[in-house]
């Protein structure tokens, strides 16, 4: 494998898919605010898996630092093979409480920040015949969930989208939708694990997300769903009405 591009890469998911990723073999860059993190993962993984990697801190709210990966991602003379659009960040689901500015850098982060990343690389993939691109959603994308699930079933239907488009010209897109997954991420939206009132069954592990999105993006998948239970779950979703859904998903993230 060559060179992935990881956003959000400090913790949880995407540090999860840099762990897997160099056990396979592929170079990394690894992308997010948080240099000290970004530095200790980097130089893990380059000692244990003798693999290449790129540390870019950047937050990508900010024009010159998400012009930066861009171009990175555009490098024609340091190919990326894969691109893992990651980072994000939760509000409150009580819209008319949340501060307006940080709905606008919500939604720019969630929707703007991977469509500028994509279509920054998705030119190189095409000339080349060959790339992977993998934008983690969530099961909120299905769901009426304020403007956290109307961002991320923009990614979902966005993916679905450009897999059908550019698959058969060698670039798969995979939207990977996971349910509640064990990070820091929730914490972060100021609700510590224990106070959620999710049920224990309803929580995935990290690696599990990532190895079952690695594994369907290689079969050229559109839609990753790394769990069964939240396949049954999606698939009911689509067939209740907007209000039950909507009453249900008020519960975590």
């Amino acid at each position: 494998m060559a060179t992935a591009l990881i956003t959000g890469a400090s913790s949880g998911i995407g540090a999860e898919y840099a762990r897997q990723l160099a056990a396979r073999g592929a170079d990394l860059v690894l992308v997010a605010r948080d240099r000290a993190a970004l530095d200790e993962l980097a130089a893990r993984l380059a000692d244990e898996h003798r693999v290449a990697t790129e540390v870019l801190v950047a937050d990508l709210l900010d024009a010159d630092d998400l012009a930066t990966v861009e171009a990175r991602l555009a490098d024609t003379r340091r190919p990326v093979e894969m691109l893992v659009n990651n980072a994000g960040f939760a509000l409150g689901f009580a819209f008319e409480r949340n501060d307006i500015d940080d709905e606008v850098r919500h939604l720019r982060l969630h929707v703007e920040a991977p469509m500028r990343l994509m279509h920054a690389v998705i030119g190189p993939m095409l000339e080349r015949g060959h790339g992977r691109i993998l934008n983690v959603a969530s099961v909120s994308g299905w769901m009426p969930r304020s403007t956290y699930g109307a961002a991320k079933g923009w990614l979902i239907s966005f993916s679905r989208w450009a897999n059908g488009a550019y698959a058969a010209r060698g670039v798969v897109v995979t939207a990977v939708a996971p349910g509640f997954t064990h990070t820091n991420f929730h914490e972060r939206a100021g609700l510590p694990k224990g106070e959620e009132g999710i049920a224990d069954w309803m929580w995935l592990d990290a690696s599990t997300v990532v190895a079952t999105s690695l594994r369907d993006s290689a079969r050229g998948k559109a839609v990753s769903i790394p769990s069964l239970k939240y396949k049954v779950l999606v698939a009911a979703a689509r067939l209740a009405p907007p209000r039950l859904v909507a009453r249900a998903a008020t519960r975590g993230r």
